[in-house]
């Protein structure tokens, strides 16, 4: 970490290009600037700190909008005057709701792994107001119940001429699993490696 800050070239205006990318899918989610300070309260606190040049101050990402970006490494480029900053992104990355501020979108693995950490965050804070935070306080019972009306559901519009309502019931059924994975604390990863040693 101290190798880190010590090494980084700082421009003239004391700042340092910062490249955020998704940890799991590999896609750019924004480029933003660091000052000495963002850079290491990002690394200290493993979460994303920038400077903003428009309103000359330092910001938290996700301090307002709550979509913050767990960091899961940090590294310099070779000329030691930009750095990636690989993250979970804990919600949308830019500021018009979009998952990258590139107009990429991620694949269905990336869809589902950020929901899950949404997941994993609404359960950790518990905001008023989300049904998530209905779902973790109501109990395990509660959680397996709604999974196994949702896969009723899914299994009633699978009999139906109605894809749509087929795609909507899917969605709520894979949701409720994430939030039932989430309480047993079972990861997306186990999941990923259980089906990869199917396929041998």
């Amino acid at each position: 970490m101290n190798d880190i800050l010590e090494n980084a070239k700082f421009g003239a205006d004391g700042l340092i290009p910062a490249v955020v990318e998704d940890a799991r899918t590999r896609e750019v989610l924004t480029v933003a600037y660091m000052n000495k300070e963002a850079l290491q309260l990002t690394l200290e606190r493993r979460e994303t700190y920038f400077w903003s040049r428009s309103r000359q101050q330092l910001w938290h990402k996700g301090e307002t909008s709550g979509n913050s970006q767990k960091v899961t490494k940090v590294s310099l480029d070779c000329d030691n005057d930009a750095v990636l900053v690989e993250v979970e992104p804990l919600g949308p990355a830019c500021h018009t709701g979009a998952y990258s501020c590139f107009g990429v979108e991620p694949e269905l693995e990336g869809v589902l792994q950020e929901l899950y950490s949404v997941i994993e965050q609404r359960k950790e804070k518990r905001p008023d107001g989300s049904y998530t935070t209905y779902l973790f306080n109501s109990g395990l019972d509660k959680i397996l119940k709604k999974v196994g009306e949702e896969a009723t559901e899914t299994i009633v519009a699978a009999k139906n001429s109605d894809s749509h309502r087929l795609v909507s019931e899917t969605g709520d059924l894979l949701y409720h699993l994430l939030v039932l994975l989430v309480e047993r604390g079972v990861t997306l990863d186990e999941i990923s490696r259980e089906l990869k040693e199917r396929r041998k």
